[in-house]
């Protein structure tokens, strides 16, 4: 790393509607994000009047990211903290992106004997059915989970709802809803330590934003 970007702060953004919310909150917080960013197909997006550099991810791949070093900071939806447990500060909840993580089926599903759950996130699925103390077979999906329960492959399925629009369009219901989701603020451990001031600075920053919003 060089000396001219040791200072830089580097920030793992999700793609997609993550980022057109977050990067909303951050013009609000004072830092200018040109507006034609919301759009690009850039994957790295200097800042240098602002001392940052956003580095453009898939929302899955954030907290990795964030863990190994190779950004400073990320903005991540919980449900992505939840599932992927990696090793970093969580720093501040954002209050944006708000959706839920629920238990979803057929409205004639009937419990059954070793049912399936399908779903893209197995590891939130089995602590949460665990709890329940169900015994259930968690089928790792990564797309259209609405799918399993409508062709028999599971009998219900954990995923995220938003409007609830996708799950009434293709006859599904919502039987239960397990944690609230909001995206967060989190922070690599070292870089914490090393670029405190920095990170500060932009947590109180957006502190301040998010308390005007109120």
């Amino acid at each position: 790393m060089s000396g001219a970007n040791k200072d830089i702060l580097k920030v793992a953004m999700p793609k997609g509607r993550i980022y057109k919310q977050a990067s909303k909150l951050f013009r609000e917080a004072g830092l200018p994000i040109p507006s034609d960013f919301d759009d690009t197909r850039k994957l790295i997006i200097e800042l240098p009047e602002v001392g940052m550099e956003f580095i453009m991810a898939k929302p899955v791949d954030v907290p990795t990211y964030v863990e190994y070093g190779v950004a400073d900071i990320g903005i991540v939806g919980k449900d992505v903290l939840m599932e992927e447990n990696k090793d970093v500060y969580e720093l501040l909840d954002l209050g944006i992106a708000k959706c839920r993580m629920s238990v979803i089926g057929m409205p004639d599903w009937k419990p059954a004997i070793n049912p399936r759950v399908a779903t893209k996130y197995p590891n939130v699925a089995s602590a949460y059915f665990r709890e329940q103390g169900q015994q259930v077979e968690v089928i790792k999906l990564n797309g259209s989970i609405e799918l399993a329960p409508m062709i028999g492959l599971a009998d219900r399925i954990v995923d995220m709802v938003e409007t609830g629009q996708t799950l009434r369009e293709n006859g599904l219901v919502e039987m239960e809803s397990i944690f609230g989701i909001t995206s967060r603020l989190i922070a690599n451990r070292v870089s914490y330590r090393m670029k405190n001031d920095a990170i500060q600075s932009l947590c109180d920053r957006l502190q301040g934003t998010l308390a005007a919003r109120v």
